[in-house]
């Protein structure tokens, strides 16, 4: 009796903890194909917008990453993110050189491509990108402040998602303790800036819908897994991409942003001085939201300076 109890908890246990697999687009029981779309080397197939002049006419070419929701990938790693970046430009036809943007956690993508990718981009922008607690270029007292800014759940949210990933899923649907603030929207992890400009350009709701129906746990837990987990680099280690002002790397950051502390990306700046900082007083997490700010993040990345 007491063997088939244990047995029994431990399968319930393992449900629990195993997240449901993806609803892969296109695939029998999945979402349909709505989007263009090109297929990676290993099967895969990464959906794609594009803005702007047509690309075989636009004499800039820039790949921009979103925040969270990313496409199902098992395998993902910062490195995996940047060769897929490369491989989409590759696919598109985006020539031999191209810029890069991402915000929040789509600066982590922007990372790995300056790291591993460097001599494909004409420049790059990070825009209120994510940080990870765990670089070990952060020096531990620093760190400790930044984290402890962070809403207790969010805390806990990202210790799991750092020392027991294989717990992510699970400790994001229970409904014991407080998941993450930042995935459910708690207004605490807004800055009064991000409330105004959520309330006047919306929040983007449906474009979550959209990115999450392949499966939440792929298009947020994982992607918490890996921004948050052991990196196979310390951004803080990378050398200048354009030593010859070929191109430049800009890096934009609120100094009132709730969900990533300005102190650490003062320290990267610092850290690296080849990165062009640009802070905003007053500014919180939604940047891509402020008028006009995107066209100065252009005009920057364009020209090659601040």
């Amino acid at each position: 009796t007491v063997i088939l109890l244990i047995g029994l908890l431990t399968s319930a246990a393992y449900q629990a903890f195993r997240p449901p697999p993806p609803k892969i687009c296109g695939t029998p029981g999945g979402p349909p194909v709505t989007a263009p779309r090109i297929k990676l080397r290993d099967g895969r197939h990464l959906a794609y917008k594009e803005h702007g002049l047509p690309k075989d006419v636009a004499k800039h070419k820039i790949v921009f990453v979103h925040g969270f929701k990313s496409d199902p990938d098992p395998n993902r790693t910062p490195k995996s993110l940047a060769l897929d970046i490369e491989e989409l430009a590759d696919g598109l036809g985006l020539g031999s050189r191209f810029y890069v943007m991402g915000k929040s956690m789509g600066g982590q993508v922007v990372w790995g491509c300056l790291k591993y990718i460097p001599q494909r981009l004409a420049g790059a922008a990070l825009i209120a990108p994510v940080i990870n607690y765990w670089w070990p270029g952060f020096p531990a007292d620093l760190c400790k402040e930044a984290y402890n800014l962070q809403l207790p759940q969010d805390q806990w949210a990202l210790r799991v998602a750092h020392h027991a990933p294989w717990l992510t899923y699970w400790w994001n649907t229970q409904k014991l303790f407080p998941s993450s603030g930042v995935i459910s929207r708690k207004r605490e992890t807004m800055s009064r800036q991000d409330i105004e400009l959520v309330s006047t350009y919306g929040g983007g709701h449906d474009l979550k819908k959209e990115a999450t129906q392949q499966g939440e746990f792929e298009s947020l837990h994982r992607d918490m897994m890996i921004g948050f987990g052991k990196w196979e680099f310390d951004p803080m280690d990378l050398e200048n991409p354009f030593p010859n002002n070929e191109g430049s790397v800009h890096l934009w950051q609120g100094d009132d942003d709730k969900k990533v502390p300005v102190i650490l990306q003062r320290y990267i700046a610092q850290k690296l001085p080849w990165i062009h900082y640009h802070e905003l007083p007053g500014g919180g997490h939604v940047l891509h939201f402020v008028p006009g700010l995107i066209e100065g993040v252009l005009r920057a990345l364009l020209r090659g300076g601040k």
